[in-house]
Order: C-alpha cells, then structure tokens, then sequence
C-alpha cells in the first residue's frame, strides 16, 4: 500500500471556493444551490463518526480548549475511539495542546484530509494548513468555506466520538455546524465569573434554539488551593455556573480547579489527563468524561 502524500496548502490554486486548496475530486461538502433555491441546510451526520459533540463557552480565555482537549483524550482513556476537531479558524490551539506543532496532514487516496494522532486521540486542525505563526486574513466567505472542507473532507476512519472545540461566540461558525451536522450534545465552559456566565448563558440559549441537546455545563478555574499553606480560595467567585445551571435548567457536569500544572501542561503539549494520569485533577476529567459517555449513548 502506497504511502499517503503529504498534504500542501501551495500545491493547489486556493479560492473563495476552495480555501483550504484541496484536491476538489475528494470533497463530500454538501451540494452548493442557486442562491434563490436555499433554505436551512439539512443536518447530516459526519462521515464514519458515531457520536458528535460540540464544547462551546461563547466568550473567550475561559479554559475551553484545554477542557476540550483533556475531555477527549478522557473518552480515549476509557477505551472509546476519539477524534477531536478545531474549529476556530483564526486561533486554532489543538496542535499546541497535543503537542503537534509544524506536522502535516496528509491526503488519503480519495483526496481527503487525514487527521493526525497523539496520546491515542486523532485530530485535525487549521493550524496544521497554515505555519504557526501565520495569521489567517480572509474574510467570512473564506472562513466558512474552510470549515466546510474541514467538517466534510476529513477522512476520521471509524469513530465512537468527536469532540468539537468551537471557537468563542455565537456567530457564523456556530450556526454553521449547529445547522449542517447531527450534534449529539453540547459541553459549555465558564469560570465562575459573572462576566464570563453572561455569554455562557447567551451559548446555552443559542443552542436551544437551534435544537442541540446540552449536555451540561463545567466550571473552570473554581478553585485555587495554595500549594504552601493548602488555604483554598475562589477567585473568580464561588457556585457561579452552579447557580447558573440551576436558573437555566442544565445539568451540571463538574468543577475544574485552578492549578498552575494544568496550564503548564497544556503549554508544553502534554495535557494533564496524560501527564498526571493518576492526579485529582485528572481523575476530574474523567469524571466528567464518563458522565458524557452515558448522556450521548456511548
């Protein structure tokens, strides 16, 4: 079997059409109608993957990806199949986090993306199409365009679960995989901070209304226990997203606690649930990542 070819981004013409610059005879997107001729999309399910769920937080620097990242990872820990996906197009933060930095995709035979792997979850982001230190200029027609490619042209093999990191908001890029694909549930991130629970409860409602069951929420950076004295103090506030899930009916997943370890692990691309395996913090994750497991059938 012939080894796959390493995927370029120079090799083809890049367009409006075509951002990501892929051979166009391995796209799935779905079929592009006259403008006149466009309703809502039909949601479909991605190719060969079970389960899909999506973790959003609406508003920005609030721990989602690392959660998403150790949620993933989690999943793989109790033997499911895991992929992961980024999908901020212009701050992509996976390949940090699992440690791939400067790696390549390559093309599977039928010209799809095929996604990268370490610590036994699969992944694929933009941030393995353009250099680390290449900003993403385009404007929305381009950025929608790429999410396409990266939804349908990635070749994920047989999955029991894909973890979704979106990017903060609830704009273009929300509404476009909350109405193209089957999204078995939604993850919300937020600190206890009352200006972070203000766009946490705006990402929960948009997900009601655009029929995606939650999941539930999970609160960062709860607490911070001092390392000399073990005093515990709540920075950012205490019960904050536990109040909230209570106002808002949501099930509350989980408090992650704010620990210098976990931040320095995802910096160097070793994420707690790998580094510290057997520490309280990962045993958190896990946790919470069984708890998902039952909610979406796995």
């Amino acid at each position: 079997m012939s080894k796959p070819r390493l995927f370029s981004t120079l090799r083809y013409l890049r367009s409006h059409e075509n951002p990501l610059g892929l051979p166009r005879s391995g796209s799935k997107a779905p079929p592009q109608l006259p403008r006149a001729q466009r309703g809502l999309p039909t949601k479909r399910p991605l190719t060969s993957v079970r389960k899909t769920i999506a973790v959003s937080s609406a508003k920005g620097g609030v721990g989602k990806s690392t959660i998403a990242v150790n949620l993933a990872l989690s999943l793989a820990r109790l033997g499911h199949r895991t992929g992961i996906l980024d999908t901020d197009i212009f701050g992509p933060s996976i390949p940090t986090l699992l440690n791939l930095s400067g790696e390549q995709p390559r093309l599977s035979e039928k010209n799809q993306l095929l996604p990268l792997s370490n610590y036994g979850v699969k992944s694929m982001s933009m941030g393995y199409l353009v250099g680390e230190e290449a900003p993403v200029v385009w404007r929305g027609l381009m950025v929608m365009k790429a999410l396409q490619q990266l939804l349908w042209d990635v070749e994920w093999g047989e999955l029991d679960v894909l973890v979704m990191d979106l990017p903060p908001g609830t704009g273009d890029t929300q509404l476009t995989i909350t109405q193209q694909v089957v999204l078995d549930g939604a993850i919300v991130v937020s600190t206890p901070q009352d200006i972070a629970l203000k766009d946490a409860v705006k990402g929960i409602e948009m997900m009601r209304k655009v029929n995606v069951p939650l999941l539930g929420m999970i609160q960062n950076m709860s607490v911070f226990t001092c390392p000399n004295c073990s005093l515990s103090t709540h920075i950012f506030g205490a019960e904050g997203v536990t109040k909230a899930c209570e106002k808002h009916n949501v099930p509350f997943l989980g408090d992650i606690p704010l620990h210098a370890s976990i931040c320095d692990d995802a910096d160097k691309g070793k994420p707690t649930v790998v580094a510290e395996p057997e520490s309280t913090r990962a045993k958190v994750f896990t946790v919470i990542a069984e708890q998902v497991a039952n909610r979406i059938g796995l």
